[in-house]
């Protein structure tokens, strides 16, 4: 068997029997210090944002309405996508390839779903604020939120449990990817495919965009003069997502057209798919560290709270130093004072 030397990620062997020669195609340098540098670059910076986001939130807000669990699970799911990014330089056993496939496919589908979740929050909050209040209390956003992560899971468990470490006999390299019974391996690489591209581009993108657009009409209607700053936030995120992760359901639905047409099976239409996945999934990984920033750091309300957190932060360190310095400025005065003897 022939692995790909564009397979990075552990569900992207679409088709077990290549016999493609992949050399000199376009690529990613898959195994190399850059790429396993930008893994690591775009692990710490989600990891920053998206803690932040955690203490923040906890620590701060307190979690009162659905918008806050919601963006509380959102960055989670980011941090277990991001989690999935230091695996992915080193798996050297099965164990650590199911693992590897698990995290990133729970993260994958529970950060869709998030993302479409919180649309869909914004849409009731500003198109039918009065109707929709008892719908978006925090009973309901952690029902919602139990709800999605129990989606997340089932929709993962075939990945996880068809994930094997292939291993290439004539230079001893391995790759983690999905390996299914001979006899229904088409039909699995479908549901696989099917159920990426309904989260991500058949059902998420749509309902952003129908949910954002009736919040442009809404704000468009109204006087109030941070209307321009909310349409180009709207903008900002319908953009991040389109651009992040439209590229990659693009490449699995061609991945998917290609167990049918004929045309897209040569060899020529195979290196180019693959390598066009390669950077697809780069760009689709970075939409965990854009998250905090577009979801949390741009919102006033949240802002106001980290800047109050930092603010009481570093006055409590001020603080504590100065209260420290004091007290070893008495204590030195105290020892340098004649003590009056008892005896």
């Amino acid at each position: 068997m022939n692995i790909s030397e564009y397979e990075s990620f552990p569900y992207l062997d679409y088709d077990y029997n290549d016999t493609c020669d992949q050399d000199g195609g376009p690529e990613l340098p898959n195994g190399t210090t850059i790429l396993h540098m930008l893994y690591y670059m775009l692990f710490f910076l989600s990891v920053l944002g998206n803690t932040t986001i955690f203490w923040v939130l906890i620590r701060y807000i307190k979690l009162k309405s659905m918008t806050d669990v919601c963006l509380l699970n959102l960055a989670l799911s980011d941090l277990i996508l991001a989690a999935s990014l230091p695996l992915l330089v080193n798996y050297q056993n099965l164990a650590t390839c199911k693992l590897l496939t698990g995290v990133y496919q729970v993260g994958f589908y529970s950060g869709n779903l998030f993302v479409t979740l919180m649309s869909v929050d914004r849409y009731l909050a500003i198109v039918h604020a009065v109707a929709a209040m008892r719908a978006r209390t925090l009973r309901y956003g952690i029902i919602a939120s139990i709800t999605i992560w129990i989606i997340s899971v089932i929709m993962a468990i075939p990945g996880l449990r068809f994930a094997a470490l292939e291993i290439d006999p004539d230079d001893n390299s391995s790759v983690c990817q999905p390996f299914y019974p001979h006899e229904s391996q088409h039909l699995w690489k479908m549901l696989r495919n099917f159920s990426e591209n309904t989260v991500g581009l058949f059902v998420g993108l749509p309902v952003m965009i129908f949910c954002y657009v009736k919040i442009l009409v809404v704000l468009s209607k109204s006087r109030n003069s941070k209307k321009d700053r909310a349409i180009k936030l709207i903008f900002t995120i319908v953009c991040v997502f389109v651009i992040c992760w439209v590229p990659y359901n693009v490449v699995v639905l061609l991945k998917t057209l290609q167990l049918f047409l004929e045309t897209l099976k040569t060899c020529q239409a195979e290196k180019a798919i693959n390598s066009a996945m390669s950077y697809a999934e780069i760009i689709a990984l970075s939409h965990c560290c854009v998250n905090p920033i577009i979801y949390a750091f741009v919102g006033e309300k949240f802002r106001k709270s980290l800047r109050n957190a930092l603010t009481r932060y570093f006055c409590w360190r001020q603080l504590s130093r100065g209260t420290l310095s004091h007290r070893d400025t008495t204590e030195k005065e105290t020892s340098n004072t004649p003590v009056k003897s008892d005896y």
